[in-house]
């Protein structure tokens, strides 16, 4: 049966175009060097100084990078196209984790992670773009499974390497985490050089003469989309989750649990093991039933973990939680094709422009409710308002959110 997938996988791949190929290599390179670093980021931050109300005042700042740069790096990737957004963003990536590495104390990691989100920004506006131009409507989840999957396989290792490093370096602290942003450096300009000599755009941006300048293209989007503005509640909604999550379950499982470096590596490596086993099966699954209905049976599972992080006695119930977090990303990227489908694809670049600034703007509120929550109400309670934004999201996508799987707008 793994044989069988494995071949599935392989003549997929083999089918493709080359720039969802080289994509995918460039995406496995950038997850494992975010991934080194994620989650003891806010524990870096922590280190330097940083209460748990600074920490969400230091990532909502990202969220503020993110929203501001959205709409018109959606514009120029639909008018500059998938390469030039990757030449771009890359070395900004570089020099938001140079700053992290130089930072003398926790106000300089503001600025990193302004960088860092903005870089994130320009490369993320892209990125799905690939998967939209490239691949065929009846195969678009499938292959965006297939993508992130082999993408984050490095994800499995990158966490323990992480922790390896922190405990060679002095152990769970700022000068322990901080040569993790130096070899993020170095990837990050070798990833550069990848893109610069292997990408090219096959799928010329035929928005690219439009002559109704910017605000009549964003215009377009409102008007050619489907559900638009309930597809931004419920991508709002998802996106508060994500950052009350990146931000302080680290910080959680490490102070209210007394989880250690590499238990939180572990947990990190093992919410890759769902998708790394699943993806292709959720995918032809949300191919053949339809995207709602994968959704619907991923997110109760994604909070089956939060519960168990929430109530877990000992270091074997955190890494479940761990296993099952990975429902969070198998559900993110059914929910990605769907977001991919609603929309012509010369307006792709717009529309993930129009979704980033709500995107940004969630991600200033999710950090910033998370940190009064932590300090007024509990710890225990950030991952209780995530449960109920979990909710919240499957009852507009049921009850606002038409199926998508055999509804691609047309292209022109």
């Amino acid at each position: 049966m793994i044989g069988k997938a494995i071949r599935e996988a392989i003549d997929f791949f083999g089918r493709q175009e080359k720039p969802f190929k080289v994509n995918l290599v460039r995406a496995a390179s950038h997850y494992f060097l975010s991934s080194l670093s994620q989650q003891y980021q806010s524990l870096y931050v922590v280190g330097l100084g940083a209460t748990p109300l600074q920490l969400g005042l230091v990532n909502s700042v990202g969220g503020i990078a993110d929203a501001s740069i959205s709409m018109p790096s959606g514009w120029l990737a639909d008018r500059w196209g998938i390469r030039k957004m990757f030449l771009l963003g890359t070395p900004l990536m570089a020099l938001g984790a140079l700053i992290f590495a130089l930072a003398p104390d926790w106000t300089i990691t503001v600025p990193a992670i302004f960088v860092t989100m903005l870089s994130m920004r320009w490369v993320m506006t892209a990125c799905p773009m690939v998967c939209g131009s490239y691949l065929k409507n009846e195969e678009r989840a499938t292959g965006m499974q297939l993508c992130d999957t082999l993408s984050a396989v490095p994800g499995l290792i990158s966490p323990i390497v992480a922790a390896m490093i922190i405990t060679g370096f002095g152990g769970l602290n700022t000068e322990g985490i901080r040569p993790l942003y130096y070899l993020q450096v170095i990837g990050f300009a070798l990833i550069f050089v990848f893109i610069s000599k292997q990408y090219v755009d096959t799928v010329k941006r035929g928005s690219s003469r439009s002559s109704t300048g910017f605000v009549g293209d964003m215009r377009e989007v409102f008007a050619r989309g489907t559900r638009v503005r309930t597809w931004i509640a419920i991508t709002s909604l998802s996106t508060v989750s994500m950052f009350m999550s990146s931000t302080y379950l680290s910080v959680f499982a490490a102070e209210v649990k007394q989880a250690d470096q590499f238990v939180l590596g572990g947990m990190a490596t093992a919410s890759m093991l769902v998708p790394l086993m699943l993806s292709l099966l959720v995918g032809r699954l949300a191919d053949t039933i339809g995207r709602k209905k994968v959704i619907y049976l991923t997110t109760p599972l994604y909070c089956l973990s939060v519960v168990l992080l929430i109530y877990a006695p000992d270091t074997t119930t955190l890494l479940v939680s761990g296993v099952l977090q990975g429902f969070f990303m198998l559900s993110g990227v059914t929910q990605g094709a769907m977001t991919a489908e609603l929309m012509p694809v010369p307006l792709l670049g717009r529309w993930y422009g129009i979704l980033g600034i709500f995107r940004g703007l969630a991600s200033v509120i999710g950090p910033i409710i998370g940190g009064l929550v932590w300090s007024t109400i509990g710890p225990v309670y950030v991952f209780v308002f995530i449960i109920l934004i979990q909710i919240s999201r499957l009852i507009i996508l049921g009850f606002g959110m038409p199926e998508t799987l055999r509804a691609r707008q047309p292209s022109h």
